[in-house]
């Protein structure tokens, strides 16, 4: 299996193109300041990471900016901390600060020469727009947790978004998911059947930080430690054909 042989690319976000453990560390500071002794930030992340899987599958269709607002309410009472809903509301719109990773906006100028490319978030779209605003790019499509009304990992996004493909006349074995997370993503891609690629953002780190464990480590079909890593390997795979 070649890059060269896919012709679409559908993404990931936020983990993947936006730096959002960077984002949501910094946009907890006004909770986790007050937090004796303090945590690392993996504990911070980690605790987040399983209230917001448990707020998406109870209130699927929220929007993603509010969902991170009830997340906050959630951390400070789980941390013994109070909090007014203003705190909260703020939380949820602090994803318009969340910075890219330093090397994105450049793999995707140079693989929009080479791919269709799509994106499959677990967002609202005013939520995306600011992120959108930082990738560089005009993607082919954007499918959001809002257009949909669930959250990955829901088989059901995925499936939402090969119909559409589908109606365009783009055919699932030319697609190559690509993703960070294991449990939002290459879980339920390869349940489908899709190929995907890990985009390793946290080799370096223990644990899983901002997602969920995933259970059986999925079986991915290409693995880079950042979005420039892949952009290189198709580089060279495309040179050689």
């Amino acid at each position: 299996m070649k890059l060269s042989n896919f012709k679409v690319l559908t993404f990931d976000c936020y983990g993947t193109l936006i730096d959002w453990e960077s984002g949501m560390v910094a946009a907890l500071t006004p909770l986790t300041e007050r937090l004796k002794p303090a945590l690392t930030r993996n504990q911070i992340l980690e605790a987040h990471s399983r209230i917001e899987a448990m707020q998406q599958l109870a209130t699927p269709a929220k929007p993603y900016s509010e969902l991170l607002a009830v997340v906050y309410k959630r951390l400070a009472e789980h941390w013994g901390l109070s909090v007014s809903w203003p705190e909260c509301l703020t939380y949820g719109r602090s994803i318009a600060d969340w910075p890219a990773f330093p090397d994105t906006a450049d793999a995707l100028h140079y693989l929009k020469q080479h791919f269709k490319l799509v994106i499959l978030s677990n967002v609202d779209n005013e939520s995306f727009a600011h992120s959108n605003a930082r990738l560089g790019v005009a993607f082919d499509a954007i499918y959001t947790a809002a257009d949909i009304g669930s959250y990955k990992p829901a088989a059901r996004n995925f499936e939402y978004m090969l119909t559409d493909l589908g109606a365009r006349g783009i055919e699932a074995s030319t697609i190559l998911h690509v993703a960070e997370s294991l449990f939002h993503d290459h879980v339920p891609a390869k349940s489908i059947g899709l190929a995907s690629c890990w985009i390793h953002r946290r080799h370096g780190d223990e644990g899983f930080g901002a997602t969920r464990p995933p259970g059986t480590m999925p079986k991915t079909d290409f693995r880079f430690e950042s979005m420039a890593a892949l952009a290189a390997a198709h580089a060279v795979d495309f040179s050689g054909n």
